[in-house]
Formats: structure tokens, sequence, C-alpha cells
């Protein structure tokens, strides 16, 4: 038996096609934030501001809209002049509702699986570096860290009623 862990294609892509089918679902409109410095982004200059751009890609702004595994390609209007887009799935810094503004930030890339991106944000010998060990968060409100700052609350239980308190922020923090 092996003891190298395999290696797996991005989750980008597929995290990037749920959430898009997600928005639509609800009738929403959805909008794609992209790093416009990172290789292989094709937009129009004019409509990127401090390196990013956001996209709308709802049905009935696009036309040709595909979504692989490397690329999301499409066209679009911009000033009343129809434009070819192209965005690598490394360059999407988040996907939301326009409305609602529910969505997803999605983590950088580390480099580790040969669809991880451009390589300009992962060393060498990245797949020689050991990965960070995960651990058990406490669950109890009490022993848990509440120092860190939330944008977004997270939802109570169904039932309507939060069993563990007043609110402190958000429930997820960074373990490094």
């Amino acid at each position: 038996m092996n003891d190298e862990t395999p290696v797996m294609t991005s989750h980008r892509p597929y995290l990037l096609r749920a959430l898009y089918e997600w928005i639509a679902d609800n009738e929403m409109t959805p909008h794609l934030l992209v790093d416009a410095t990172r290789s292989g982004v094709q937009v129009p200059l004019h409509a990127v501001s401090e390196g990013r751009i956001v996209l709308n890609v709802a049905q009935q702004a696009v036309s040709g809209l595909e979504m692989t595994n490397e690329l999301i390609r499409f066209s679009a209007r911009f000033g009343g002049v129809s434009q070819s887009i192209s965005v690598p799935t490394h360059a999407v810094v988040a996907i939301y509702a326009r409305e609602t503004g529910q969505g997803m930030v999605l983590p950088e890339e580390t480099g580790e699986g040969p669809a991880a991106g451009d390589g300009t944000h992962g060393t060498p010998d990245a797949a020689a570096t050991p990965r960070p060990a995960l651990s058990a968060v406490p669950s109890d409100a009490s022993s848990a860290d509440h120092s860190h700052d939330s944008d977004h609350d997270p939802e109570p239980d169904g039932d309507g009623t939060d069993p563990s308190g007043p609110r402190r922020g958000g429930h997820l923090r960074v373990v490094k």
C-alpha cells in the first residue's frame, strides 16, 4: 500500500457551478468577483477597479456561458459593445447573489494539484511541503474563541432559537 496522499483536482470549478445553479434556481442574479491581475483573465480593462472586476453572469445578461474546470467563458455587453470574456477559475475570488450578498468567497489555491491555478501563488516544492493537520475545535461556547470579527452572524437553529446564548460573532475562525 502507498503512504502518499492522492492528489485531487481543484474543487473551485465544482463550487462555482453549484453556487451558480443555486443562485439562479432562487431567481437571484449571480455575480463573480474576479482578480483581474491573474494570468489568463480577459475582461475589458475600463471595467476593472483596483485590480478587480464584478461580472454579472445571469443567463439574461450573458451569451454562451461555458463553465469548465479551467475556464469561465461568455460574451457580455459593456457600454453597449459585445465583448468576449474569459476568466480562469483560479482568478475567481467570490460568487454571490447581487440581491442578498449570499454566496461564497473562495479560498486561495494551494498550488498542490495540477489544476490549482497558474502556479504564481505556490512554491515549486509545494508537493514536498507537509500539509497542516486538522484538529477538532471545541463546540462548547464557553471554551471557543470569540475574539474574531465577522461580517455576518450565522443563522439560528431551525426552530428560531439559539441554544448557545447571545451571538458574539461568526461561528467560523481561521486555524493556522
